[in-house]
C-alpha cells in the first residue's frame, strides 16, 4: 500500500496538503498518512536560559502536538488512520529524512504562493523538499493563490 507523507505546519497553505491527500483518498486511493511536522532548533537564548535540554525538546514536541490538532481533525473528521512524526531541525533536510525514515512514497507539501522572481530569490521549503526528496513530491498550490495566478482549469 502507498505512503503519504503529508508536511503540516499549522498554517492553512499546510492544510490544503491535508485535503488534497483527503481528496485522493476519497477517489479511491489505497494509501496510508503520516502527518509530518518540523520544528526549528531551539535557539541559543533559549539554550542557554533553558539549561535543561529535555525541556526544550519536550516543549518541541507539544508544539508540534498542537500544531498537527487541525489537519488531525480533518483526517478523523474523514474516517482517516493517519501517524505522525515531529522532527527537529532544518524543515526542508528533516522533511526529507522522515521521508525516508517513514518509508514514504511519496511527500505533499503545501506552497507559499510566491511567484516565480520571488521564489528564485528567496527558496522555499517546498522547492527544496521537491529537490531533495528520493520519491515524488506533490506541491499544493492555496486555492486563492490559484485562483489569482489565473491557475484554474477552464479559465481560457
Amino acid at each position: 500500500m502507498l505512503k503519504i507523507l503529508v508536511a503540516v505546519d499549522g498554517s492553512e497553505l499546510s492544510l490544503d496538503g491535508v485535503r488534497h491527500t483527503l481528496q485522493w483518498l476519497q477517489q479511491g486511493l489505497q494509501a496510508t498518512v503520516v502527518l509530518a511536522h518540523v520544528q526549528e532548533p531551539a535557539s541559543l537564548y533559549e539554550l542557554v536560559t533553558s539549561r535543561d535540554p529535555g525541556l526544550i525538546a519536550a516543549a518541541s514536541v507539544e508544539a508540534g502536538e498542537h500544531l498537527l490538532a487541525p489537519a488531525r481533525a480533518l483526517l478523523e473528521a474523514a474516517g482517516v488512520a493517519y501517524e505522525t512524526d515531529i522532527g527537529l531541525g532544518d524543515p526542508a533536510h528533516t522533511l526529507v529524512d522522515m521521508a525516508e525514515r517513514n518509508g514514504a512514497d511519496m511527500v505533499v507539501i503545501g506552497a507559499k504562493g510566491h511567484g516565480a522572481l520571488s521564489s528564485a530569490l528567496l527558496g522555499s521549503v517546498s522547492q527544496e523538499v521537491a529537490r531533495a526528496c528520493a520519491v515524488p513530491v506533490t506541491i499544493v498550490k492555496h486555492l486563492q493563490d490559484a485562483l489569482v495566478d489565473g491557475d484554474v482549469e477552464g479559465d481560457d
